[in-house]
């Protein structure tokens, strides 16, 4: 039988991350109705669809794999947002990389979905505490995923890793940035490219600020 979804349903891809309760709780608590899956034509026919993620970005992307998530992906039509580690996997490639048995040594990179033209590094923390946690504030653009946000909003971080942002010449990072955040360095706090979007931050975490950009993405329609 085919799954029937409503106008307000969204669907979080069950990636066996840790924050899937939190962000299905944030979701309904605005009145979205919540399918949380790793069925693929659930996926597919959702109206909206919520990537999560915590964690290391090579468990991440093995999860999705896994999965068949990874192959669905790109081929999504509809409104989709990574959260954190979702965010990231949105992207080419990675730093963040395994360590080896055998020694201390890191492994190549980590290849992402390659959806959104942007890579990770490192955080430029200035010599700040790492990983970069708590509150922090943001500067947007002016995308249906920010209407209603100023600049200064406060939201909640937790990462070591971002879309490093050059202080003095844009890159291909900034080219899809739409929210931008400074801890040390600037990094993209939110990025965009057609029906794709992904926020650093946890909206689910981040009090009425995340409730209403969650109430944003929840207005889109693909």
């Amino acid at each position: 039988m085919t799954q029937v979804l409503s106008s307000n349903a969204v669907t979080i891809i069950d990636t066996g991350c840790a924050n899937l309760s939190s962000v299905r709780f944030a979701l309904e608590r605005i009145g979205a109705t919540v399918t949380v899956t790793r069925d693929l034509n659930v996926i597919a026919a959702s109206p909206r669809v919520i990537l999560p993620g915590v964690g290391s970005a090579q468990a991440g992307m093995a999860a999705l794999n896994q999965t068949g998530v990874l192959d669905l992906l790109p081929s999504l039509t509809q409104p989709v947002l990574g959260i954190c580690l979702g965010m990231q996997m949105l992207g080419i490639s990675s730093e963040e990389s395994a360590v080896t048995e055998s020694s201390n040594d890191a492994i190549d990179t980590t290849v992402l979905t390659g959806i959104v033209p942007f890579t990770i590094e490192a955080l430029k923390s200035g010599g700040m505490p790492l990983p970069h946690m708590g509150w922090n504030t943001l500067e947007v653009d002016d995308h249906p995923l920010f209407q209603g946000i100023n600049d200064g909003e406060y939201v909640y971080f937790v990462h070591s890793y971002g879309a490093l942002l050059p202080s003095d010449k844009p890159n291909a990072n900034a080219d899809v940035t739409i929210a931008k955040c400074t801890y040390g360095h600037p990094f993209a706090a939110a990025v965009a490219q057609d029906n794709f979007m992904g926020v650093q931050f946890h909206p689910e975490r981040s009090g009425q600020v995340g409730a209403k950009i969650l109430k944003n993405f929840m207005e889109m329609k693909g």
